[in-house]
């Protein structure tokens, strides 16, 4: 039982220390910004060597070097995001009246270079493992890509909390692009799909005939995709997920006080609830 519960145990640890270190970094003054992206780079260039060197390794070992440096190469594209060094040409907020596909264009516009970086990291971790028998540094981005995505695209499209004390105060503006809903059409499928994806990874770790490596990537894989489900269900359940990072958070940012601005400009979002019981 402990070669599945260990590699679980360290998803859960790792993903949990690793977002809270990103949100206490994103929201230290900008001044310190500078800094931590430079300390930031010098971690993605180590966790891409380490990617390079743990592709040919197929034990247990490698397993946890491969999901360790692919989320440390995400929490990268995370901080430069979220610090404004590599967001996309439109640092505004909502235009006047942009409603349909003009307010995606406008809100694409937001992470155009974000994204650009995503996909230049994915391509250099394919090339590091090209042809080798450790994947799980791919996979492990492949799944915080995908499902990064679909936090995005739900949280455009309405959902019920928006998580406002995730967002640092100088990109207030992304606010506008959002909204708030009970529901929106894309929602279950994006659990639907991840429910699926994270039952087949759990059915591949406990597969006959896998080695332990595989025991060890599949289980952390599999509990990844896991807490990226319980992420979307943050979204719409009325449960205090910033309380799981309230140690890295501003003390003035608290889900009871903090609300994101209201876009009026826009025809179709964002529309902020008011909390319940006023």
């Amino acid at each position: 039982m402990s070669a599945y519960a260990l590699p679980a145990l360290y998803a859960v640890l790792v993903w949990w220390f690793s977002t809270g270190v990103i949100l206490l970094l994103d929201h230290r003054p900008r001044a310190t910004h500078a800094a931590s992206m430079v300390a930031g780079t010098g971690v993605l260039g180590l966790s891409l060597w380490a990617i390079g060197a743990s592709a040919g390794d197929a034990s247990v070992a490698g397993a946890y070097t491969a999901f360790t440096a692919a989320l440390l190469v995400w929490g990268w594209q995370e901080m430069s995001y979220y610090m404004g060094f590599v967001s996309g040409p439109r640092t505004l907020g909502c235009p006047p009246g942009a409603q349909g596909f003009a307010r995606f264009r406008a809100a694409a516009a937001t992470s155009l270079w974000h994204e650009a970086a995503i996909v230049a990291g994915g391509l250099a971790i394919v090339a590091l493992t090209w042809g080798q028998p450790n994947h799980f540094a791919l996979w492990t981005y492949g799944i915080l890509w995908g499902m990064n995505l679909s936090a995005r695209l739900n949280l455009f499209l309405g959902v019920r909390n928006l998580n406002a004390e995730f967002l640092p105060e100088h990109l207030a503006y992304l606010g506008s692009y959002l909204r708030v809903r009970t529901m929106n059409p894309l929602f279950p499928v994006s659990v639907a799909l991840a429910g699926a994806a994270t039952a087949a990874l759990t059915v591949a770790a406990l597969g006959d005939g896998t080695t332990a490596h595989e025991v060890a990537g599949f289980s952390i894989l599999a509990t990844l995709m896991a807490l990226a489900t319980l992420e979307h269900g943050f979204l719409m359940l009325p449960l205090p997920s910033a309380a799981l990072w309230q140690w890295s958070l501003p003390k003035i940012a608290r889900p009871a006080a903090m609300t994101l601005p209201v876009a009026s400009a826009c025809a179709d979002g964002p529309r902020v609830a008011e909390p319940e019981g006023r």
